[in-house]
């Protein structure tokens, strides 16, 4: 369920006109739905409730306080890779008891803050890592707990830079070395070892790597069991969403292509949960675009029409400081005018952003509704990897956030001002 869709002429999340966000915010703007959040985390929940299972929320995907508060409230758990998201969680009340702590460059500082506020448990991305932890818990008189992170070396056929489960990428500890590592951990006065962790990428559409990696996992998580007791198998989150979406035009109501290779919750559980009911453990999720990709927009005013010989582009006001994933990832947003359409006449263009750089664009030769100046158009799909991911590239303050409810909507992140560029500054004297 997504809740964007044209009522009355007017792109809508929820009851919320977007036109009048966009007035009252300005552009760029990003717009996110409770409804769709609230939705996404019960139906996965539901999904899952033949086994013992947490959900734990991986933070990065979209880290606002708001956002976090709507999940701790419906009882997930976080996965976090930083200090600061941990600062987050607890700030948006979260439980740090249902936190584990994932990331290849864990700093000491971070290792402490995240034992001082007894976290679920650190997942170990290497055996250096796990030295260091041991040692800051032994300073701290504590024990620390841990997952070790398998790579499992299953191929999740997802954007290079997103894939993480290979025997290549930079996480985790191989498969033929985990159990020698778990030796070493067991041999440590200051680890309390707890789980088994992996995680084999992001933006996966299908099911087969989710199942290929449980069924090669399952029996190393029996083993550990057997051998060191652990509690816990957190088998990551990753599960995709679809980006290239339309708008029915009827009811005017947003919706998915589906065909029957789509990666659905059901189908997902129907892969994993026969494997992991044979497991004695408590089965750790750990997703974030499945909770909140389409639960948001970013709003964008058109500035300027440009025609060249070859091209048409329109230039917008958002850039790719405020969404980076067409540039980075080659990453596809559906293009929405906030105004309905009154015709089927389309255009093939650019969109593009003010930055300084060829590669700041939201599409290129796209066939999309004819839009002229001065209207503001929705990107969908944007609500994660969107905001976290902006920065202040050509010296831009970083957009508004918007979180709606219903019929109330309300500015959860102000627009940064000129001043605050250049807060925490100096010239030396």
């Amino acid at each position: 369920m997504h809740s964007f869709q044209y009522k009355e002429g007017v792109l809508h999340c929820e009851n919320v006109s977007l036109a009048e966000v966009a007035s009252e915010a300005g552009t760029p703007c990003y717009v996110y739905s409770a409804e769709t959040i609230v939705d996404h985390y019960r139906r996965l929940d539901a999904g899952l409730s033949a086994i013992n299972h947490v959900i734990c929320y991986a933070v990065k995907a979209n880290s606002n306080i708001a956002v976090l508060n709507l999940l701790a409230k419906e009882g997930a758990g976080f996965d976090i890779v930083s200090g600061g998201e941990l600062f987050r969680v607890i700030k948006a009340g979260g439980n740090p008891s249902l936190c584990t702590f994932a990331g290849v460059g864990k700093t000491e500082d971070e290792i402490r803050y995240a034992l001082m506020n007894q976290i679920l448990g650190f997942n170990v991305e290497s055996e250096s890592e796990l030295r260091t932890i041991n040692r800051v818990a032994r300073e701290m008189n504590v024990r620390a707990p841990i997952a070790l992170r398998v790579n499992p070396d299953v191929e999740a056929s997802t954007h290079k830079y997103i894939s993480t489960g290979k025997s290549e990428n930079k996480f985790g500890i191989d498969f033929d070395r985990i159990l020698e590592a778990y030796e070493e951990a067991a041999a440590m006065s200051n680890v309390r070892i707890r789980g088994l962790q992996m995680h084999i990428g992001s933006q996966i559409t299908t099911v087969s790597p989710f199942e290929e990696a449980v069924r090669k996992v399952a029996p190393l998580a029996l083993k550990l069991q057997a051998l060191y007791g652990i509690e816990y198998l957190s088998i990551g989150g990753g599960i995709g969403i679809i980006y290239d979406s339309a708008l029915v035009s009827g009811d005017g109501s947003w919706w998915e292509t589906e065909s029957r290779d789509t990666l659905t919750i059901e189908r997902y559980a129907a892969a994993v949960v026969p494997i992991l009911e044979e497991l004695d453990l408590r089965i750790l999720f750990e997703p974030g675009r499945y909770m909140v990709g389409n639960a948001g927009v970013l709003l964008t005013k058109t500035l300027y029409e440009k025609r060249t010989p070859t091209k048409t582009f329109m230039i917008a006001d958002a850039g790719m400081n405020d969404l980076i994933r067409p540039a980075l990832y080659e990453g596809f947003h559906e293009i929405v005018p906030v105004k309905q359409p009154t015709t089927d006449e389309t255009e093939v263009m650019d969109l593009v952003g003010p930055i300084c750089e060829s590669g700041d664009f939201f599409a290129q030769g796209r066939e999309v509704p004819k839009v002229g100046e001065g209207e503001v158009l929705a990107l969908m799909s944007a609500g994660a990897y969107g905001f976290t991911m902006a920065s202040n590239y050509n010296s831009r303050p970083m957009a508004a956030e918007v979180l709606v409810q219903g019929d109330k909507a309300s500015v959860i992140r102000t627009r940064q001002t000129l001043e605050d560029l250049i807060r925490g500054e100096s010239i030396p004297q």
